[in-house]
């Protein structure tokens, strides 16, 4: 079966109320462009793993009243935010790898961390630092999702900062790889992290050896991403992105 695709859809975990009555939680997840919003993709991809039910909520970025939407809808000032109600309570979490926690967290059966714990250990540690930072690729190499656009002139702190990517990934593949098609094998947070970069070097047409282009390939072949790109290319029709 594909991953991420409707068949594999589960309910959230169940919660048992004060009655007894088992209740499930209901999740809502806030977000930005597709076409532009990497930090949204994150923890959407993330979503889909779970095989959970979530509602989307849409916020046009880059407005004029981008930011006082997000806080009236959400009291955060930025996107993406996840709401949890269950049972009543509504919990809410912001940013992408602290909702990306919050799923391993809840779901366990969906496995977003590797299990091996040395493995696990150095995902977390390239998530952490695609999270903190690659300063240069992004303002260089902003996310288009769904757009092809020429290779910009790449100075040397993106030319390091994509060297630095293709080693997490070469390491990452060399030592789990076998194990399945992605990073550490089956699909986990890292790859998630790394989807919005995968988008990025197919934008830009950013020239990959034979192991990581295969890689970015598989990424982008999953229903999920095909998913998030039909959207996108339906934002750019519409005069939003």
């Amino acid at each position: 079966m594909p991953l991420f695709s409707e068949a594999a859809k589960s309910k959230n975990r169940p919660v048992t109320s004060a009655t007894g009555a088992r209740v499930a939680a209901q999740y809502r997840l806030f977000l930005g462009n597709k076409n532009w919003s990497s930090w949204s993709l994150r923890p959407w991809l993330a979503l889909r793993a779970t095989g959970a039910e979530f509602e989307e909520v849409f916020i046009q970025l880059r407005g004029p009243d981008t930011r006082a939407r997000i806080r009236a809808l959400t009291g955060c000032d930025t996107v993406p935010v996840l709401q949890i109600d269950e049972a009543g309570t509504v919990e809410t979490v912001f940013d992408s790898l602290a909702i990306c926690e919050t799923l391993a967290e809840r779901h366990p059966e969906a496995q977003l961390w590797p299990a091996n714990a040395s493995a696990r250990g150095e995902a977390r540690s390239i998530s952490a630092a695609m999270h903190s930072g690659f300063a240069p690729l992004r303002a260089t190499l902003s996310m288009e999702f769904a757009r092809t656009i020429p290779t910009p002139e790449l100075g040397a702190d993106v030319s390091d900062d994509i060297e630095r990517i293709k080693r997490f990934w070469r390491n990452a593949l060399g030592r789990c790889g076998r194990d399945g098609d992605f990073l550490f094998g089956r699909f986990s947070l890292a790859d998630c992290m790394y989807a919005p970069v995968v988008s990025r070097f197919r934008t830009y047409g950013i020239a990959l050896d034979p192991e990581l282009q295969a890689y970015c390939d598989r990424v982008f072949a999953l229903p999920a991403m095909r998913d998030w790109f039909k959207s996108s290319e339906a934002e750019i029709a519409a005069g939003l992105s």
